[in-house]
């Protein structure tokens, strides 16, 4: 399995407040990047995989959706995500 549960610790501790703060916004943009990350290879090599893509497109969705809550929100937090994640809008 390519997310195991130590990874989703280690990814919330990282971005989060602390490796069982699941809800904040940083926490949840960076396991959604690192899951879009993986599906994207995976679609590389499996071109006609159209439920993948379609779960790839949901994910993108759902972190423009928390990225757009952190800009309306607090702006600073939002600059400092897209630039520890290396997105841009």
């Amino acid at each position: 399995m390519y997310l195991s549960q130590e990874k989703k610790r280690e990814i919330f501790k990282k971005h989060g407040k602390s490796e069982n703060d699941t809800g904040s916004a940083e926490g949840q943009i960076a396991l959604f990047t690192y899951r879009i990350a993986h599906l994207t290879g995976h679609l590389k090599q499996n071109k006609k995989d159209y439920n993948t893509q379609r779960s790839l497109i949901n994910l993108v969705g759902k972190r423009r959706k928390l990225l757009n809550y952190l800009k309306d929100n607090d702006i600073e937090r939002y600059r400092a995500i897209i630039k520890e994640l290396g997105l841009r809008k």
